[in-house]
């Protein structure tokens, strides 16, 4: 489980109070062996409410490639869900970013 690493680009109590409250995370960078991914983590009351939103004002939801259902947006929970996709070769599916894209804001966990 070495090889992996998660990031969160605003690693702040604030950050963390939102995104439980909000339901969903779009800061969060996994890299594993050196190849980093942008998850984006939904809560599934999120979730719901954004696609209601979306089919309501255009008629469709398209959902992120690489969008993780969580039971709550917790870093805690964040990270347990992440380390099990892991094992389970869930970023072999995902499209890498570019490091250079991120900057310096990295924050392991």
């Amino acid at each position: 489980m070495n090889n992996i690493k998660i990031y969160f680009l605003e690693d702040t109590e604030l950050a963390e109070f939102e995104a439980i409250s909000k339901g969903y995370r779009n800061d969060v960078i996994v890299a594993v062996s050196g190849v980093f991914y942008h998850v984006y983590v939904y809560d599934i009351v999120r979730l719901q409410q954004d696609f209601a939103s979306e089919l309501e004002n255009y008629g469709y939801y398209s959902i992120e490639p690489s969008l993780v259902l969580v039971k709550e947006a917790s870093k805690e929970i964040i990270q347990l869900t992440l380390r099990a996709l892991y094992e389970q070769n869930y970023f072999d599916h995902l499209k890498p970013i570019d490091k250079s894209s991120i900057g310096n804001h990295l924050t392991k966990y």
